[in-house]
């Protein structure tokens, strides 16, 4: 057994490299994007919408879930939890979408189209997040789409 079976073995990895791809993508997206909330506070205390209470709270909260969930995607016994926490956090943090796409003169710097754009987007981020919390995601068994990907 290589090394890389073993390291896939220990975290129960998917067998297919595109599973792969996506669980390493998703925990690298909300990795980055979670320390991005200590490094850049400002960012997201402007899109945070005026009414919600505890600004500065919610944005090093939600930077310290993304952090979390990143990595419990990783971990195979926390995986189905983490993935449904970052699905709920994807859900928390959808107002300031909102907020954005129905306030664009608070956000000159971004071009309306962006700001709509970001709407929809966030549901492909639900999806992303939700997939990994299916049993069948991590299976062993390869399905036919899987092994047409293995051969590219």
């Amino acid at each position: 057994m290589t090394s890389r079976s073993n390291i896939s073995a220990a975290f129960n990895l998917p067998a297919s490299w595109w599973r792969k791809l996506v669980l390493f993508g998703l925990s690298a997206f909300f990795i980055y994007f979670g320390i991005d909330h200590f490094v850049n506070p400002d960012f997201y205390l402007s899109i945070m919408p005026p009414a919600f209470p505890l600004h500065e709270e919610a944005v090093y909260i939600s930077g310290f879930f993304e952090v979390l969930g990143g990595v419990g995607v990783l971990i195979a016994r926390l995986r189905k939890i983490a993935g449904w926490g970052l699905v709920a956090l994807l859900i928390g943090v959808y107002p300031a979408n909102i907020y954005m796409a129905i306030t664009p003169e608070a956000f000159p710097d971004i071009p309306i189209a962006v700001l709509y754009f970001r709407l929809p987007l966030q549901f492909i981020f639900f999806y992303w997040a939700y997939s990994v919390t299916r049993p069948a995601f991590t299976s062993a068994k390869l399905t036919n789409n899987d092994k047409k990907n293995e051969e590219i």
